[in-house]
């Protein structure tokens, strides 16, 4: 009996060893994809008011979880029963990530930005909880988006293990890129009240007030490069999905850098969105009765 006992404990050992070892893998090869997604999340969180950072960004990461309690169990399926809607499902998002990242472009080029007495008005006027309601919808949208990809690279890396290995995997690369992903974030968008902490306790003098000054100092021009780095990253990300995941832009101009092709891609196919799109909206306007 005791024998039978610690034999169970042994395979459970030997199963969280597997596991281990498995998820670290799959947590290098989701390495890029998880800086993709820090950047793309991280502009996404930020532009909320002070008191409502946190709450904000809690509201995301419980999306963030939701996607994954959702995507996991429908890969998993798909991939043993149905395993060709994984790639067309992946393309399908990558159209909405590049069709994202090139509105951003185009929103930055073409639109005249607000004066003071415009934005004072404008705020005035709108609903700031149905606004906030949008910009957390969208946030998780997009990070359903990239959980996808995180999760089918996860679980590519482990196809040749067995059924209950690939799913421990799954969730636990799942869960560590929520955790790590939304917790750098947070780090991020409280950089200013930690300087502001550390100014007040030091009365302004001393090494404390430097670092706290050059923490207030440098949120903004941290905000501002994550906004630039989440549009790239949404474009590339876009270009990526699709590059290894349809056969003839895989060997479209092999000479090209990664990189570029991928960027290249993402861009186009991001245009080729956004005019079907405003076509659309335009079409469906003008159709709608008044």
């Amino acid at each position: 009996m005791a024998g039978g006992f610690f034999a169970i404990l042994d395979d459970i050992a030997a199963l969280m060893d597997d596991i281990a070892v498995t998820s670290k893998v799959a947590t290098q090869k989701t390495a890029g994809i998880l800086g993709d997604d820090l950047a793309v999340n991280a502009e996404k969180a930020t532009g909320f008011l002070s008191s409502r950072e946190l709450p904000v960004l809690w509201a995301i990461t419980k999306g963030s979880f939701i996607n994954k309690l959702i995507i996991i169990p429908i890969a998993l399926l798909l991939n043993y029963f149905f395993p060709i809607a994984i790639k067309w499902a992946l393309v399908l998002g990558g159209l909405y990530l590049a069709y994202e990242g090139v509105e951003k472009i185009i929103e930055y080029f073409f639109h005249r930005p607000k004066t003071g007495h415009e934005v004072i008005e404008e705020a005035k006027q709108e609903d700031a909880a149905a606004e906030e309601k949008a910009k957390v919808k969208s946030a998780i949208t997009t990070d359903f988006i990239l959980s996808v990809e995180i999760v089918i690279i996860a679980l590519g890396s482990v196809l040749d293990k067995p059924l209950l290995t690939q799913i421990l995997t799954v969730f636990v690369v799942g869960f560590l890129a929520t955790v790590g992903v939304y917790g750098i974030v947070a780090l991020i968008v409280r950089m200013d009240d930690a300087g502001f902490g550390l100014i007040k306790r030091s009365n302004d003098k001393g090494f404390l007030a430097v670092v706290g000054n050059l923490l207030v100092k440098a949120l903004p021009i941290v905000i501002k490069a994550l906004a630039v780095i989440g549009t790239l990253a949404l474009i590339l990300v876009a270009g990526g999905i699709f590059v290894h995941n349809i056969d003839q832009l895989h060997h479209l101009f092999p000479q090209l850098p990664s990189i570029v092709k991928e960027a290249a891609i993402g861009l186009l196919a991001g245009i080729a969105a956004t005019v079907v799109m405003t076509i659309g909206k335009k079409t469906i306007s003008l159709v709608k009765p008044n």
